[in-house]
Parts: C-alpha cells; sequence; structure tokens
C-alpha cells in the first residue's frame, strides 16, 4: 500500500503533523508512506523513521502541474490532507488518488472521497489532525500517537555544548513571528530578559534573520549580557538549543511545538490569535493572555498592524504576568 500526506502549511503545523505521520505507520506497519511539505520539512523530518519519502513543494517556484504528474506515476492508494488549501485539494484529486480523505472545511473540500468535520472549538490541531484517520479501513484507537516529535543525531543533539552551554541550566526566549501583532512588546521582552538575568538566569534569544529587526528594539532596551543566536543558526541547532534548555518563552509561534516536542515547559504568549484555533502548548505549557478584549481574536494568524490601532492584546500584558509564570515553573 502506498500512502500519501499532505501538509504544505506553516512549519508549525508540520511539526503538528508528527503525530500524524507516526500513527498512519503504526496502523499500517508494512505502507509506503510518502510526505509532501514545504522545503523545510527536510530539516523538520530529517531522522524521522515513519516517513519513507519525503516530497518538497514550493508553491512560489515549483510547478503544480509537474508535482501532480509526479503523484499520478507513483500510484497512491490513500491521501490524506490536514492541509485546508484549495491547492491541496485540487492537486490530490487529479492526481488520481482513489481515496482522498480531508476536512470540510478545506477549498473546494467537495474534491476528497471522505470528509471530516473541522471547527475551531479549542481542539487541539493535534487531536483535530487525528481524527483524519478515522476514516481508515483499518482505523485502530490504540494506534494512534499524539506527542510531536523531532529526531536529531548525536552530533545535531550536542550542538548546545559547542557554544559553551550546559545541559537544563538556561532559559530560551523566541520573540520573533511572522505576524507582527503575534510579537509580545520589545519593552516586554526586555523587562523580562534583563529581570532573569539579574536573578542567576543565563538567557539565549533565538530566532531567524527576518527577526534581527525586531530583536535590535529589545536589546536597545536591556541593560544586561544575553546570548544573541537571532540569524546564527540552522533549524537542527535551534531544535538542540530547545531540548536542552529548562524554559521556552515564546509568542504563538513554532517554537512552541518545538519546546513540546522536546518536553520542555513552555511560556506562551498570546495576543490576537486565542486557544479556541487549537494552537497552544499541547503539554508542558501555560498560556499568557489578556482574556477580556472584545476584539480578539482579530485572524487567525494575525496581522502587519493592529487593526484597530491599539494593540492592546500585547500591550496589556505586563512583565510581571511572564515572570509569575516563570518562577511557578522554575520553582
Amino acid at each position: 500500500m502506498k500512502i500519501l500526506l499532505y501538509q504544505t502549511a506553516f512549519l508549525g503545523d508540520l511539526i503538528l503533523t508528527t503525530p500524524l505521520i507516526e500513527s498512519i505507520k503504526k496502523i499500517y506497519p508494512s505502507a509506503t508512506l510518502t510526505v509532501i511539505s514545504k522545503p523545510f520539512g527536510r530539516e523538520v523530518l530529517k531522522n524521522n523513521p515513519f516517513v519513507d519519502k519525503l516530497i518538497t513543494f514550493d508553491k512560489s517556484k515549483d510547478s503544480t502541474l509537474d508535482l501532480i504528474k509526479t503523484l499520478r506515476r507513483e500510484k497512491f492508494d490513500i491521501a490524506i490532507s490536514p492541509h485546508r488549501s484549495h491547492r491541496a485539494s485540487y492537486i490530490l484529486f487529479l492526481s488520481g488518488i482513489p481515496k482522498r480523505i480531508g476536512f470540510d472545511k478545506a477549498g473546494f473540500s467537495f474534491l476528497y472521497t471522505d470528509l471530516v468535520p473541522h471547527r475551531f472549538d479549542s481542539t487541539h490541531e493535534i487531536d483535530r489532525n487525528l481524527k483524519l484517520l478515522e476514516k481508515l479501513p483499518d482505523y485502530k484507537p490504540d494506534l494512534i500517537e499524539k506527542n510531536p516529535k523531532l529526531y536529531l543525531t548525536p552530533q545535531e543533539d550536542n550542538f548546545y555544548k559547542s557554544i559553551s552551554l550546559k545541559d537544563n541550566s538556561y532559559i530560551v526566549v523566541a520573540p520573533g513571528s511572522k505576524w507582527e501583532t503575534k510579537r509580545w512588546t520589545d519593552k516586554g521582552f526586555a523587562a523580562v530578559i534583563d529581570t532573569l538575568i539579574k536573578k542567576g538566569e543565563t538567557v539565549v534569544l533565538i530566532g531567524s534573520s527576518e527577526d534581527l529587526d525586531f530583536v535590535e528594539k529589545i536589546l536597545s532596551k536591556t541593560e544586561e549580557k544575553l546570548l544573541n543566536l537571532v540569524g546564527k543558526t540552522n533549524l537542527r541547532q535551534t531544535f538542540s538549543l530547545i531540548k536542552h534548555s529548562k524554559l521556552l518563552i515564546s509568542n504563538d509561534s513554532a517554537p512552541v511545538h518545538m519546546a513540546v516536542s522536546f518536553d520542555v515547559p513552555v511560556i506562551d504568549i498570546y495576543g490576537p490569535t486565542v486557544k479556541d484555533f487549537g494552537f497552544y502548548p499541547y503539554k508542558n505549557g501555560v498560556v499568557i493572555e489578556v482574556e477580556d478584549l472584545r476584539c480578539r481574536p482579530c485572524g487567525l494568524h494575525g496581522h502587519k498592524v493592529c487593526p484597530i490601532k491599539t494593540h492592546d492584546c500585547m500591550e496589556k500584558i505586563k512583565p510581571e504576568f511572564v515572570l509569575e509564570k516563570v518562577d511557578k515553573i522554575l520553582s
């Protein structure tokens, strides 16, 4: 049997798909499982023992027609798509795969042969995705795996040591986000960082090169010395840094799910998004948010600027709120 899993959503979404991948292979251990993801899937799914083949697809660069032709040649028996895009629906339909399982809220959902309800009702994304497997003829609840996992080689795992860090001896802060309104305030991050360092904690700042401008604003407000690795590490090195930390502080973004994959406690700062969407820490985490704002949520992902120009959802989160949770977790 040949099974295809289609997930070309964001980095965090792919990490949250790893329980789905493992569960498919536990239900059908002799099947060949192929995953379609964005190019970062090479890093996220590297060494994953449940992925037999990876196809990367970048809609901004790669030919959709070529992908369809490739999939038709492969002659898959089953396709499963947690991704709700129109493109996923018609690619799988045109690929001639006889059984296609997707969500009822997907674009062009009528092109699937089997539909599963999708609701933003506080159901976690992991559990929502796993519902897709109930449409499999050999579905067995006792074979379902719910924890996300990332797999590092021993060399990758030890990256944190190469920069003189010790296991479980430092706090990682991930202040970035693709959507600007999902970032907590620079002054908030700076105050938390300074307080932690004054208490004797080692703080490591992580992020991509896209976060550099925002991080510079944070650093301009900090008085204490910290280890700034923003834009200086690749994804696998970031995994190592998070895995061996004692705590992650992050916005509602992919690092949260990296921490959960390694059983690292996480403080997740929510602004324009809400827990009802289902992307909160699956375990080992606490969410900090201002719950009584009528403007929340203002969108599934947030925006570049606050639609009502106040950004109250983040401005009203004080450093004390975060520090209180840090003390509770560390104690």
